[in-house]
Parts: structure tokens; C-alpha cells; sequence
């Protein structure tokens, strides 16, 4: 317990009173007022976009999204082998989790991180109905997708980096989860294409998804294009 003596200790005590309320709001995020589909929350000059829900789960499943997002491009951009520990951040219903699981095969090991438990729920019912085994669901937080450390050769997010609510803690999550080498994956609409028929805020530029890549220990590989309405952005861990 804190024992003040004739006010001996009274100046320390409101100095580190006051140094605790300059650290309590993380100077990382300024509050705005909020975009019908934001949060209200700007990282690195981004509005922040509200996570979808679970009840659009049959959105992710349409049979026009092979044509529309063309998965079969990003799954080959990805070079995936048998054997490897893949994470499927975001995973929704599973429809990246099951394609990767067929590419890295029985020896391998898809890690479908989701924070709704009725997502993941809607992803082992998927899993059960392709009879897929390869797949290990997990019910992360906001802030870390309770991953295994130093683990994954390779760690996608596919249209959902844009939904969380803390960037910079989660994506320095991953990125710890990661082999030395290990691969971080953007999936994301472009953003500024009249093509692309998703509200702003759920979609990104190139340059700002390198701008936030580049406060973590990651090195740029490549970008993908030739997809109808997302970029493929490929990093490193140093």
C-alpha cells in the first residue's frame, strides 16, 4: 500500500498519476467521428471497418465468388507444399481454410482463426461436410489469434485485415507466430476501382497495406495482380 508522508510523496504520486494518463489512450488510434461502415477508430490514417458478421456467412460460400475473386489465383501465389502449418486469419466459414488444407495434405495443418465462436461454428459444419480433417478451428481475440510462436510457414488474411480492430497488436501477433522466413499474406479489395463494386472502407490501397506492414519486422516480396477486384500482397518475416 501507498503511504504518503507530509506530502513527501505527493508530487511523485501526480506525476506518475498524469504519466498513467497519457499512456492509457493509445496514441496508435485517433477517434473520428464514424463512416456508416466504420468504426470510428483511424489507424495510420485508415478508418477502421466494422467486422462482418456471421449471419453473411453464405455470402462468403456463393458459387459466382470463383469467378468473381478467382481463389484459384491466390491459392497458386501462395505455393503452398505438403507438410506446411498454414493460418487462415479470418477464416469465416472455411472456404480458404478447406482449399489450403487440400494443398498442404495430411502432413500439413490449417490453423482457422475467426473471434466469432458462431462463425467458427459455421466452419466445422463446413469442415464435417467436406470431410476435411486438416483443419484445427481457433477462437482468437481482438488483439492475438492464439497461434502457436515461431510455427507457421505461412499466415493469410483474405479481405478481413481491414476489419481489425487492433492492427498493430494483432498483426505483431501473427508475425511472432511465424517461422523466421515465414510468409504474411493481404488479401484485399482495391481500393479506388470503379470495379470494384465493395463499400470504401472495406477495401485498401497497395500502398497502405505496405505502410502498415512496414512497422513490424517484414520485408515486401511481391504483389500479385491479374485478379478481377482484389491485390495479393506478399511479405517476409526478417
Amino acid at each position: 500500500m501507498l503511504r504518503l508522508e507530509k506530502g513527501r510523496n505527493f508530487p511523485w504520486l501526480v506525476l506518475a498519476l498524469l504519466a498513467f494518463g497519457a499512456n492509457a489512450a493509445d496514441p496508435r488510434y485517433i477517434s473520428i467521428q464514424g463512416t456508416p461502415d466504420g468504426i470510428g477508430k483511424v489507424y495510420m490514417g485508415r478508418e477502421i471497418a466494422k467486422v462482418m458478421s456471421y449471419r453473411g456467412a453464405d455470402w462468403l460460400e456463393r458459387p459466382e465468388r470463383a469467378q468473381e475473386e478467382r481463389p484459384d489465383l491466390v491459392l497458386a501465389a501462395l505455393d503452398l507444399k505438403p507438410g506446411m502449418l498454414v493460418a487462415d486469419i479470418g477464416a469465416g466459414s472455411g472456404y480458404y481454410s478447406s482449399r489450403m488444407a487440400e494443398h498442404v495434405g495430411k502432413s500439413g495443418m490449417v490453423y482457422a482463426v475467426d473471434v466469432q465462436p458462431e462463425m467458427l461454428d459455421i466452419l466445422r459444419l463446413q469442415m464435417r461436410l467436406q470431410r476435411v480433417t486438416n483443419v484445427m478451428p481457433i477462437l482468437g481475440s481482438e488483439t492475438d489469434p492464439k497461434l502457436p510462436e515461431r510455427a507457421l510457414d505461412l499466415a493469410i488474411m483474405v479481405d478481413v485485415y481491414h476489419e481489425f480492430a487492433y492492427p498493430y497488436e494483432m498483426l505483431a501477433a501473427i508475425v511472432k507466430a511465424l517461422k523466421p522466413g515465414g510468409r504474411l499474406v493481404f488479401v484485399e479489395f482495391k481500393s479506388g476501382d470503379p470495379k470494384v463494386s465493395i463499400k470504401p472502407v472495406h477495401t485498401m490501397t497497395e500502398a497502405q497495406v505496405k505502410k502498415e506492414a512496414a512497422v513490424q519486422p517484414l520485408e515486401w516480396v511481391k504483389t500479385v495482380g491479374g485478379l478481377p477486384r482484389q491485390h495479393v500482397v506478399i511479405f517476409r518475416k526478417k
